[in-house]
């Protein structure tokens, strides 16, 4: 069932980001369609630009790799020889050199283009097939079109649905999740401009070619918690260091990295973002596991938001379990 609530889930989470754009449109007078359509093409151009950096990014690393991997062998075979000798292992670095650089180099030669496309449908289609990705993507900007145009109508009969008594509660714990959502990702949108300015500043100055993509990347991967900013500062050291090799730039992107961890773990994050959420860390990676078993990528990008949201129907019900008489006797 994943598969079928994907495009659903995903046209209802950038229906609710753009909600905002679409509301600044309409109190300048824009009718309501127009001010969704022009909503959706600035939401799917972020996407696009977005998009285009990774491949940027690809793009820039793959010739390089291509270009450092023999020398890494030959370096290698220079540290490795006289320690392997000293145990008497014999091993055949000519024959080793040849055939992994051939074989390396025949694959990002023929294969660049398709493993930047089957690496952009494992992120955005989870597996699935090119037809379905496409009437997938179909149907999440017709679902996303129409939810902008009829969000108040939505949520309108939602409200009819729920029996009378309950809708003062479920109306009040709605509106704290609708603050803890629009808090987050206010917040988050501003740290990660910040960061990516910051990165993309600090790379450019250290010298490392696609700067400006690995910076904006680096910013973005920051909404997975841990494993973001993990992927980000690997493929940071990965690029110094087939451009320049061991030394002083690997230096100054693990300078730069954990200054800008600690800007934004202690300066950024807390005052933009807050701690309102307030999860475990091990709650977190749970949640990055669960989510991404379910959704794929976009269940890794959207679990700490759906887990905010859970935590506070947890702490209601945990507030009303230890009001009830059944508790207190």
């Amino acid at each position: 069932m994943a598969e079928i609530f994907i495009p659903f889930l995903t046209a209802f989470i950038l229906a609710y980001a753009l909600r905002p754009v679409c509301l600044w449109l309409e109190r300048h007078r824009l009718p309501r369609a127009a001010a969704a359509g022009i909503a959706m093409v600035i939401g799917l151009g972020v996407c696009f630009l977005i998009l285009s950096l990774f491949i940027n990014l690809l793009k820039t690393e793959i010739p390089l790799i291509k270009a450092q991997f023999p020398i890494w062998i030959q370096n290698t075979q220079a540290w490795l020889e006289p320690k392997l000798n000293d145990f008497h292992i014999n091993v055949d670095w000519g024959t080793f050199k040849s055939t992994a650089t051939q074989k390396i180099t025949t694959h990002l030669n023929d294969n660049s283009d398709a493993l930047m496309t089957s690496t952009l449908e494992t992120v955005f289609m989870s597996g699935s097939s090119v037809v379905t990705g496409f009437v997938n993507a179909v149907l999440t900007l017709f679902v996303m079109f129409y939810l902008l145009i009829d969000w108040d109508h939505f949520f309108k009969l939602v409200k009819s649905i729920v029996p009378a008594r309950a809708q003062e509660t479920v109306h009040h714990l709605a509106m704290h999740a609708d603050g803890l959502l629009s808090q987050y990702l206010r917040g988050m949108l501003i740290v990660i401009s910040i960061m990516s300015v910051f990165y993309s500043v600090g790379l450019s100055i250290i010298g490392v070619k696609g700067a400006v993509a690995l910076g904006v990347f680096t910013a973005i991967m920051i909404v997975i918690p841990y494993i973001g900013i993990t992927i980000g500062f690997t493929l940071a050291v990965l690029a110094a260091l087939l451009q320049f090799g061991p030394g002083g730039a690997i230096i100054g992107v693990l300078v730069l990295y954990g200054l800008g961890q600690f800007i934004e773990g202690f300066f950024l994050t807390p005052r933009l973002v807050g701690e309102r959420i307030g999860l475990h860390p091990v709650a977190v990676l749970f949640a990055l596991l669960f989510f991404g078993k379910l959704f794929g990528f976009f269940g890794v990008l959207l679990a700490l938001p759906i887990s905010a949201v859970s935590l506070v129907l947890l702490q209601y019900g945990w507030s009303r379990y230890t009001q009830s008489p059944w508790y207190q006797k």
